[in-house]
C-alpha cells in the first residue's frame, strides 16, 4: 500500500496560498488586535472579580454610581440586582401559569402546566414578533401591544366568550432588561439595552405599567413575579439538573445569574433575613468595565460604542453579544475597502454593505459554516445579501475574519462565568447557558469551553470540572417556575421581598403547594 505521507493538521483557516502579500497583511493585522491570550482572559477575569464584589455592596444602582473602594472613587458597572427569588425548585410545584417573555427580538407567551409528576411539565406558547417602530416609540403603545399579544394568546387556546368570568391566572413576566427589585413582583428599569430606547420607562416601576395595560383589557391575568431571562434559565436548568448553580445568556445581550446567601449580600442587610437563606442574585454584567480597564477594544468597538444610543454603556456587552457581531464585520470590511493599502472588493459596489446593522450575526455563523475549501458558499451569500462578487482571497480573509470575531466573543464570555465560580470556590458544576449565539453560532461553545479551562487552570487531561451546557426555557418555563415558587413561598409564610402580600397570599389559596 503506497503511503501518502504525514497527514496536515485540519484548520479552518483554509488555504492561505493563494492570497496576496498586502491581504495577508491585514491578515496578520487582524489576528493581532482581535485575539485574546491565556494572560489577558486572566487579568479580565481578575477584575470582573472585584466588580462583581463591589456590586453586591452597593445598596444602589446605575451607570453613573460611584463608591469609595479603598479608599478610591469606583464607578459602579455590575449592578448585582437581588431578584428576590429565594431559593432553586424542588420538583414538586404545580399548578397552571402564564409566562410572558419580552427580549430584544420576539414577544412570547406561554401557558405552563406543573404537572403532578415531580419535575413534569406541559407547555403551550405562541411567538408575537416586536415591531422595530416600539422599540424606540411611546411607553403606551408597547404596553397596550404587550396585553393584546396576551388577549391574543388567551383567545385563540381557549374557547372563552367572556374573560371576565375566568379565574386570575398567575403570571411570571420575563423582563430581560436591568432592572432594580426591591420586591419580586416589581422592577424599576435602570437603563434599556438591546436597541430599546423608549422615553418615559427608566427609573419608573414597570409592574403597574403592565398592570395597568391588562386592567384596561379586563385580562383574567395577575402578575406574580417580574424576572429577568437569566434568572429564569437558572432556576429553569435546576429543575432539571440540581448541579446547575449559574445561568447565563449569550444572545442578543450577555448576563449571568446565580444564588447567594442573604448574609453575603450587604446590600440588603437591612432586611435582617436570615444569613443562610439562598437568593438569586442577577449581576447584569453586560456594562463591565465601561471605563476600558481591561477589556481589549478595537478601532471597530470604538466605533460602534461611539454611533450606539447609548455610547459609553454596555462595554462588555458590545464585544460579545450577537447584536453588535455582524456590524463588527462589516466595519472591518468597509475599512478594507476604503482606508486600506491593500486590493480589498475594487470595482465592487459595497453600497449595501455601506448600511449600518446591515449583517448580522447569522452571516458569520453561515460563512463559519461553510463546508467547501473554495468557499462556494460563503461567495452565494455575499453575492445573494450583499450583491458583491468577491475573490477566494476576499474570501479566505471574510472567513478568518469570522473566526476571530466569533472566537473573542466566545473566550471573553467565558470571564463571566468563571469570575463567579472564583468568587464563590465553585470547583465543580454545571452552568446552563441559553441565547442564541450560544445555541446557533458554530464552536461558540467549544471555544467558550477552551477558555474556562485556560482561565481556570485544570491540569491537563483532567474532565473538565465546570461545564456550560444548554439551558432549559429559561424565559418560559423558568418564569412559570418563579411564579409557582413565589406562591409556594407566600403559603408557608415568607413574605420577604414581596409588595402585593394581599393580592399574593389570594392566590397563594387558589395556586400551588
Amino acid at each position: 500500500m503506497v503511503g501518502l505521507g504525514p497527514r496536515r493538521q485540519p484548520s479552518r483557516k483554509g488555504s492561505m496560498a493563494d492570497v496576496p502579500e498586502d491581504l495577508l497583511d491585514q491578515i496578520k493585522h487582524l489576528e493581532k488586535i482581535f485575539s485574546i491570550d491565556q494572560t489577558k482572559l486572566k487579568e479580565i477575569t481578575k477584575h470582573f472579580v472585584k466588580e462583581l464584589e463591589k456590586g453586591k455592596s452597593s445598596s444602589e444602582s446605575g451607570q453613573r454610581l460611584t463608591m469609595l473602594i479603598n479608599g478610591q472613587v469606583s464607578a459602579l458597572q455590575v449592578p448585582m440586582n437581588p431578584t428576590w427569588v429565594m431559593g432553586f425548585p424542588d420538583g414538586n410545584e404545580t399548578g397552571t401559569f402564564l409566562a410572558l417573555d419580552m427580549g430584544g427580538t420576539n414577544l412570547r407567551v406561554c401557558e405552563v402546566i406543573l404537572t403532578e409528576e415531580k419535575g413534569e411539565f406541559d407547555m403551550i406558547q405562541s411567538k408575537y414578533r416586536m415591531p422595530a417602530e416600539l422599540k424606540t416609540g411611546e411607553s403606551d403603545e408597547l404596553w397596550e401591544y404587550i396585553a393584546d399579544c396576551i388577549q391574543q394568546f388567551i383567545e385563540y387556546h381557549h374557547e372563552v366568550e367572556d374573560l371576565e368570568t375566568l379565574d386570575k391566572i398567575p403570571i411570571g413576566f420575563t423582563f430581560s432588561f436591568p432592572a432594580t427589585q426591591d420586591f419580586i413582583d416589581h422592577g424599576v428599569l435602570q437603563r434599556w439595552t438591546k436597541g430599546f430606547d423608549i422615553k418615559g420607562v427608566e427609573g419608573q416601576d414597570v409592574g403597574p405599567l403592565f398592570e395597568a395595560a391588562l386592567a384596561k383589557r379586563k385580562l383574567p391575568v395577575k402578575l406574580s413575579a417580574l424576572i429577568n431571562d437569566t434568572t429564569g434559565t437558572l432556576i429553569a436548568s435546576a429543575y432539571t439538573d440540581s448541579t446547575m448553580k449559574i445561568g447565563c445568556i449569550f444572545g442578543t445581550g450577555c448576563n449571568a445569574a446565580y444564588m447567594e446567601d442573604c448574609g453575603s449580600v450587604p446590600k440588603i442587610a437591612h432586611y435582617n433575613l436570615p444569613t443562610d437563606m439562598p437568593i438569586a442574585i442577577n449581576c447584569e454584567y453586560g456594562a463591565f468595565d465601561n471605563e476600558h480597564y481591561v477589556l481589549p477594544r478595537t478601532p471597530y468597538d470604538v466605533i460602534i460604542d461611539n454611533d450606539s444610543p447609548r455610547p459609553g454603556q454596555q462595554a462588555f456587552e458590545k464585544m460579545i453579544a450577537g447584536l453588535y457581531l455582524g456590524e463588527l464585520f462589516r466595519l472591518v470590511l468597509v475599512d478594507l475597502r476604503d482606508n486600506k493599502n491593500c486590493n480589498f472588493f475594487s470595482g465592487q459596489d459595497i453600497s449595501k454593505l455601506r448600511k449600518a446593522y446591515t449583517l448580522d450575526a447569522s452571516f458569520l455563523s453561515d460563512i463559519e459554516n461553510d463546508p467547501f475549501e473554495n468557499l462556494t458558499e460563503t461567495g452565494e451569500l455575499f453575492k445573494e445579501e450583499l450583491g458583491i462578487i468577491a475573490s477566494k482571497p476576499e474570501l479566505e480573509l471574510c472567513r478568518r475574519l469570522a473566526e476571530l470575531i466569533g472566537t473573542r466573543a466566545a473566550r471573553l464570555s467565558a470571564c463571566g462565568p468563571a469570575a463567579i465560580c472564583m468568587k464563590k470556590n465553585i470547583e465543580s458544576c454545571h452552568i446552563g447557558a441559553d441565547g442564541s449565539v450560544f445555541n446557533k453560532y458554530p464552536h461558540f461553545k467549544a471555544r467558550g469551553a477552551v477558555a474556562l479551562r485556560e482561565i481556570l487552570d485544570w491540569p491537563k487531561g483532567q474532565k473538565d470540572p465546570i461545564s456550560i451546557l444548554s439551558a432549559e426555557d429559561g424565559s418560559g418555563v423558568g418564569a412559570a417556575l418563579i411564579a409557582a415558587l413565589t406562591i409556594k413561598r407566600v403559603k408557608e409564610g415568607n413574605l420577604a421581598g414581596i409588595k402585593n402580600k394581599e393580592g399574593m397570599m389570594l392566590e397563594g389559596r387558589e395556586h400551588g403547594k
